[in-house]
């Protein structure tokens, strides 16, 4: 098995389908077929209107583990445009912080930097870029050939002990909320849990049992502004309890299927089934964290043997999370390294296998894409918004047709999106 490039890894240890898609389509194309493919692919690339439903911000001049090798944010405006992707969503997200009142005001500071950044960035007439409020907007934008960035928000932490912070936010541009990253906040349960250095212990698997009487008020709030509500990196239980609550359809924003790939961040069956049946969509992210093969014995294994010994948690499964709990930078490069050789090869085709799955089990409607571009994420083929073509591509192998990819590559959000709104008008008229 070909083994994938230590590099960007290495960097972060420093700092209803109409035709039945096929599974893993692997029969080799010629020259000539695979040159109608993408231009197959470039046509609807051209009358589409393509959306990534989260990536995080990149501020200039900051040193990032994160951005491409040129420097510059995996979604910057030219690398849109070279691979036709129209729209996406930045999210001003931070990750763990102290609940405390310094923590508070230190993730907000942070969410409002990377607000300043965004606002720079649409600012500059180079770019040729917007950033949109409302579909109409974002329907304005594409018409008249320019990128548009849709605002999100992830992490409650930023609104400390005061759900009242979501106007300001909405007020601001955000669209999109998510209530977790990385750990439990006062509003929600994350799928992820915290280790506390000091005591020497994990954070419980739950806290709230899912929904804090904060989150169910967040939702609310989200539900009257019009908003889109983003179950990505919640526990189940909190994910449910939204979907519950809320009058309009939810999103994951970039969350994989735990069914291929049994990592906590992963959505299970049940939530799955429960955003078709509410209608919503789950976009997924091209992260090899949460696409490998996690079945393989021996894979899991070598990693747990790994984690064991650097000195963090073996029974904690995502194969790269709690490496910033290594203090000792030469282990914590070894370990990243030795992790990420145990993965091998990972592409498009293991990705689009997520894709297949969330399109057989609750239809094609249910489907779209949300990279994590600029926070780890990136496989072979599609390792920065330039590439989003190579995704059509084999998205077209596999037999999906035009109409199909136009709902993946974004139909699917504005259909959600349309809701929300259309939830709010309907509220304010009551």
């Amino acid at each position: 098995m070909r083994k994938l490039s230590l590099l960007s890894l290495l960097i972060v240890s420093q700092f209803a389908l109409s035709v039945e898609p096929t599974m893993a389509a692997k029969t080799a194309l010629s020259a000539d077929e695979h040159a109608a493919l993408v231009a197959q692919a470039q046509a609807i690339h051209a009358s589409a209107l393509t959306i990534d439903a989260h990536a995080d911000i990149e501020i200039p001049g900051k040193p990032s583990m994160y951005v491409g090798s040129d420097g510059l944010s995996k979604v910057a405006p030219q690398k849109m445009q070279k691979g036709g992707l129209d729209a996406v969503v930045m999210s001003l997200a931070v990750g763990p912080m102290p609940r405390t009142p310094d923590g508070y005001v230190a993730a907000k500071a942070l969410a409002q930097t990377k607000l300043a950044a965004v606002n720079a960035l649409v600012a500059d007439p180079a770019n040729n870029t917007v950033m949109v409020k409302s579909t109409a907007e974002l329907s304005a934008a594409h018409t008249a050939g320019k990128s548009a960035l849709i605002l999100g928000f992830q992490n409650a932490l930023i609104l400390g002990t005061d759900f009242g912070g979501i106007d300001s936010l909405y007020s601001s541009g955000a669209r999109v909320f998510a209530l977790t990253h990385m750990g439990h906040n006062n509003f929600a349960d994350s799928s992820r849990t915290l280790f506390d250095g000091e005591t020497g212990t994990r954070e419980p698997d739950a806290e709230h049992g899912g929904l804090s009487s904060l989150g169910k008020a967040a939702v609310q709030k989200v539900n009257q502004l019009g908003g889109v509500m983003d179950i990505s990196q919640l526990s189940m239980e909190a994910a449910m309890q939204v979907m519950a609550l809320s009058s309009t359809p939810v999103i994951a924003s970039h969350s994989n299927v735990r069914a291929l790939t049994n990592v906590s961040r992963n959505l299970s069956d049940q939530e799955i089934d429960r955003i078709g049946q509410t209608n919503g969509v789950i976009h997924i992210a091209p992260f090899r964290g949460y696409l490998f093969d996690s079945t393989d014995p021996d894979m899991d294994a070598n990693i747990r043997k790994i984690r064991r010994e650097s000195g963090i948690d073996e029974s904690y499964l995502y194969p790269f999370e709690l490496y910033w709990e290594i203090d000792d930078l030469a282990i914590k490069k070894d370990f990243l390294t030795r992790t990420s050789a145990q993965l091998g090869h990972i592409g498009v085709d293991e990705m689009l296998d997520h894709v297949d799955y969330i399109a057989q089990r609750i239809g094609v409607d249910h489907v779209g894409i949300g990279t994590d571009f600029n926070h780890g994420s990136g496989i072979i083929g599609f390792n920065d918004a330039s590439e989003a073509l190579n995704v059509t591509v084999e998205l077209l192998k596999r037999g999906y047709t035009k109409d199909d990819i136009t709902k993946i590559w974004g139909g699917n959000f504005i259909r959600v999106w349309r809701a929300a709104e259309k939830g709010a008008d309907t509220k304010t008229e009551n």
